[in-house]
């Protein structure tokens, strides 16, 4: 075997840094610490009048905090004869400039005009006129994994998030914590005299530390932002957001006329910069800003939705518009001349058998709704880049343009195929497997994207928008699911306006890349925690014009994502072709992670999508390419290989309710995230409340999970004691008692008797009130796996949306007391358990 060549940058000073930290030794004591001391100068730099109330000093930035400065004055009994000292304030370096640094979501490298998409994206085309356009910029394929690269500069197994934090699992590359040891570039910054923010989504808390229990050390707060204003997890309503402000919930949610978050989350950007402006104008911002468009929910404004649909992008259907966008990425330059259009998914092997429907194939009924998803879609991508555009344009109005490092990055994977693929007005029902007919869909057709759903398109208009290439997000082995348009702007630093590059990069080169231009050094230790070296290269030799066709300085780069995996280096690709297509969602049967998946191989130097296969051809090469991938894998923590979905989406992970059966509760409480709520999924349950209802009667809601999208209820309407289960906005299951209850205490129980073993099975609940059944029922099915995801627990209160809006509109507070509120959890005997995997294995193993 020809030994594949590793980048080395052992010349270069922090490298050394490294090297010497190696040779001290890894472990956190004294005799390590004098050691790495040892290894570089602490020397810092004050300018102003020393001890001076405007004395400013910059640090050597290689241990952070930096050691507190000894006091400089003199202290006598008297202050009159004495002599004060202030220690200096930190600044970065000087000239160093802002950085904004923007992505979006669920964008694939087709979406945006700036690559040759249909969508107008004016605030991108801005970014890339004034400076450069990426056309070899990569992802990790997953929302979480990229944004833990991006900010740390590392690899995403590296840092533990080599899937999504809702499918961690108990290794070290997987458990969703960035650990003390990989200090992200909001803490690097802070620490040198920057003010930081991260306004959107935030997808890097684990799961199960969402709510005020904490610990809040894996929130942006704690992971060195200084403010932060958005939302937790992959995805919210944008209309009645599950929003935080630092560690605060914005509760209770009470929706108001024409709010939607893509402009709450500009609004708060450019208030943050304003404020900032007005406080320090000199002092250096790093905005995080990463709204959520386009990411599902799609949920625009009307207004936009009306501008996209006028347009008539998609009458011609998904096909047509592939090859509008290829010929557009040609005129444009943003892939090479000759570049090949993969062909349309047909069932062929090299597609994992995936098969998407032909245009001309479908009813005119279908071709109505496909079209109304798409436009929302791009309703919601032009709306969100519009926003994006009131934020550079606070830029320029501050006055502060010429010295602002913009990054504009389009997605943090590629286009999602988890709509199915009829696409769904529900984005819950579609990624817990549940398809909704077209005639169902059409329904809300005239209030798609509207608060009355949460939709999401269908798979074939995902291919679409990843033209060139194959497949879609989650598909890690192929660029269909990496590959990211980019764009950076950094006036009288980039001599280049509307210039191309295509060296070869990836998420983690964006830290060194701001370290390299605002002169910071990557820190060797912080908080007294030796780092992890960064794993990215800077990009910024790419700036200068003279370099625009130089060797790119990454010549190395694994991807990996639920199995799928591939290893590019030096201008070749080796690529596992994906043995089921991610909008089965993990139900498919999946061969053996480590030995039973077919490899394919590109030369991509002369052929930029991926379309021609050379494995069987060169099968020496693709020999070596697969054993780098093993090394570089073993490298960066990408090892146990796990192909599982549904599996690691139900496995227990640590929190409050890990193992409990017993929850209680009083009074009036809500907000209670998912993760640390009563789980009822797949289950047999009882809900008891013991309440005082006072003279002339009550109503209002008891206890809720859920919302307008899926969940239930249990609350007094008129008097009467009702229970909802609202099956995914599709179905609502009710029980309702014939009379309300009289003033005095009552005891109000719904008890649910589940029909597993396996998962989204139906039940037979019972209402009852004093010991009395006053309704019972029985339904065919009940939500898979998850009722929610950004509607929270409450209790005496409804913060969101309603479980029933025909009933009640929230907050819906009860207005008699709750002494008590128990949810008891019913745990399957050991024969039931390993019947219900069974099943569920056997549901998992027939292909949808």
């Amino acid at each position: 075997m020809t030994r594949a060549r590793q980048d080395d940058d052992s010349s270069k000073p922090e490298s050394r840094n490294r090297r010497n930290l190696l040779l001290c030794g890894t472990t956190l004591t004294a005799a390590y610490l004098l050691c790495a001391l040892g290894t570089t100068s602490l020397a810092q730099q004050t300018t102003g009048t020393p001890g001076s109330p405007s004395a400013t000093t910059t640090i050597d930035g290689k241990y952070l905090p930096p050691p507190p400065p000894k006091f400089g004055g003199e202290i006598n009994l008297g202050a009159s004869q004495s002599k004060p000292y202030w220690p200096a304030q930190v600044v970065p370096p000087k000239g160093a400039p802002n950085v904004l640094l923007i992505m979006t979501d669920d964008q694939g490298y087709g979406v945006s005009g700036t690559f040759g998409g249909v969508i107008p994206t004016p605030a991108m085309d801005r970014i890339a006129n004034a400076g450069l356009r990426y056309t070899q910029f990569h992802s990790t394929a997953l929302c979480s994994p990229t944004r833990a690269a991006l900010i740390t500069g590392r690899n995403h197994h590296s840092v533990g998030f080599g899937v999504i934090t809702e499918m961690s699992t108990g290794y070290p590359g997987y458990d969703s914590v960035i650990g003390p040891e990989s200090a992200t570039i909001g803490t690097i910054l802070r620490e040198n005299g920057y003010t930081t923010a991260w306004i959107g989504k935030n997808h890097n808390t684990p799961s199960y530390q969402l709510s005020l229990a904490g610990p809040f050390d894996q929130w942006p707060n704690g992971m060195g932002f200084d403010h932060f204003y958005g939302f937790m997890g992959g995805e919210t309503d944008q209309w009645t957001p599950f929003l935080f402000r630092d560690q605060t919930q914005v509760f209770p949610w009470v929706g108001r006329p024409g709010y939607n978050l893509t402009t709450d989350m500009a609004d708060d950007a450019i208030n943050y910069m304003r404020g900032l402006n007005n406080a320090a104008p000199d002092k250096p911002f790093f905005i995080y800003y990463v709204p959520g468009g386009s990411h599902a929910p799609h949920q625009p404004t009307p207004e936009s939705i009306k501008k996209i649909s006028d347009m008539h992008l998609f009458d011609q259907g998904w096909e047509k518009l592939r090859e509008t966008i290829f010929a557009n990425q040609k005129r444009l330059g943003v892939i090479p001349a000759n570049t090949q259009l993969t062909p349309w998914p047909d069932g062929q092997p090299e597609y994992g058998g995936a098969k998407l429907q032909k245009w001309d194939t479908l009813s005119p009924d279908e071709k109505k709704l496909f079209i109304r998803q798409a436009d929302v879609f791009a309703a919601y991508t032009a709306y969100t880049d519009h926003e994006i555009g009131r934020v550079i344009q606070e830029v320029e109005d501050q006055g502060k343009l010429d010295n602002t490092l913009i990054i504009y990055i389009s997605g943090d994977n590629g286009n999602s195929a988890e709509g199915s693929i009829l696409g769904t007005p529900n984005e819950m029902a579609a990624i817990q497997g549940v398809n909704i007919p077209v005639a169902e869909q059409l329904k809300f057709y005239d209030v798609w994207g509207s608060a009355q759903t949460t939709p999401h398109f269908a798979v074939a208009w995902t291919w679409a928008f990843d033209t060139p290439f194959k497949w879609t997000k989650q598909v890690a082995s192929h660029f269909g699911g990496t590959r990211q348009g980019m764009a950076i702007s950094w006036p009288g630093h980039i001599n280049e306006v509307g210039g191309i590059r295509t060296q070869f990069h990836h998420m983690i080169d964006i830290v060194p890349t701001i370290l390299e231009a605002t002169g910071i050094p990557a820190p060797v230790m912080v908080n007294g925690v030796a780092q992890k070296p960064i794993e990215g290269v800077s990009m910024s030799y790419t700036f200068d014009k003279a370099n625009a066709n130089a060797p790119s300085t990454r010549s190395t780069q694994y991807f990996e994502m639920v199995g799928n995996r591939a290893i590019y280096h030096d201008g070749w690709l080796a690529a596992t072709t994906p043995p089921e297509p991610p909008w089965d969602l993990g139900f498919g049967k999946f061969p053996d992670v480590v030995n039973g998946y077919t490899w394919e191989l590109y030369n991509l130097a002369e052929d930029y999508s991926e379309n021609n296969d050379l494995a069987a051809k060169m099968p020496d090469r693709l020999r070596d390419m697969k054993e780098l991938f093993l090394v570089t894998a073993q490298k960066y923590n990408v090892f146990p290989l796990d192909n599982s979905f549904t599996a690691r989406a139900v496995t227990p992970r640590p929190s409050a309710t890990a193992g409990r059966t017993l929850f209680t509760y009083s009074g009036e409480s809500s907000g209670l995230p998912y993760s640390s709520a009563p789980d009822i999924a797949g289950k047999s349950y009882s809900i008891t409340a013991e309440v005082e209802i006072p003279q002339g009667g009550a109503e209002g809601m008891i206890n809720t999970l859920g919302g307008r999208g899926g969940g239930h209820g249990l609350y007094l309407l008129k008097g009467k004691p009702v229970f909802v289960y609202n099956f995914f906005n599709v179905e609502r299951f009710r029980w309702e008692s014939p009379a309300a209850l009289a003033p005095g205490k009552h005891t109000i129980v719904f008890d649910f008797k589940y029909d597993g073993p396996g998962f989204g099975k139906g039940g037979t609940g019972v209402l009852s009130v004093d010991g009395k059944e006053v309704a019972s029922r029985t339904i065919p099915h009940t939500i898979p796996f998850v009722e929610t995801i950004y509607e929270t627990f409450d209790v005496g209160v409804d913060t969101r949306t309603g479980v029933d809006d025909k009933d009640y509109q929230p907050p819906f507070r009860f207005t008699g007391k709750i002494d008590k509120l128990t949810v008891k959890l019913v745990p399957m005997k050991a024969a039931e358990e390993k019947l219900h995997q069974q099943k569920v294995q056997e549901t998992i193993n027939k292909a949808q």
